[in-house]
């Protein structure tokens, strides 16, 4: 019976470690914003539009549907040729072409 509630407590403090350590690799991640319109083709994130799934399916480069993980408060900065501003855009957007 000893040996079960050692077992036991074993468990539950391996349980907090994990915890912790998931934790502490979180916080050291700096935030992040989707950036669409800035991604070449086949390299966004996610979010591509219609007849695409999710990551490494955007069809253009810089499509306005295609968003990229980028750190937070940069997106607007990014080069997007097809965007309205030429910039990156923090909601999907038609593309301006020619």
């Amino acid at each position: 019976m000893n040996l079960s509630r050692s077992a036991f407590l074993a468990g539950v403090v391996a349980t907090a470690m994990v915890g912790f350590a998931a934790d502490a690799s979180a916080q050291g991640k700096p935030a992040r914003e989707k950036c669409y319109g800035v991604s070449l083709a086949g390299y966004n994130d996610c979010a591509a539009g219609p007849g695409t799934s999710c990551s490494g399916t955007s069809k253009v480069n810089y499509q306005g549907n295609a968003w990229k993980l980028v750190p937070q408060g940069t997106c607007t900065t990014l080069k997007s040729p097809t965007s309205p501003t030429g910039f990156g855009q923090l909601a999907a957007f038609k593309e301006k072409r020619g």
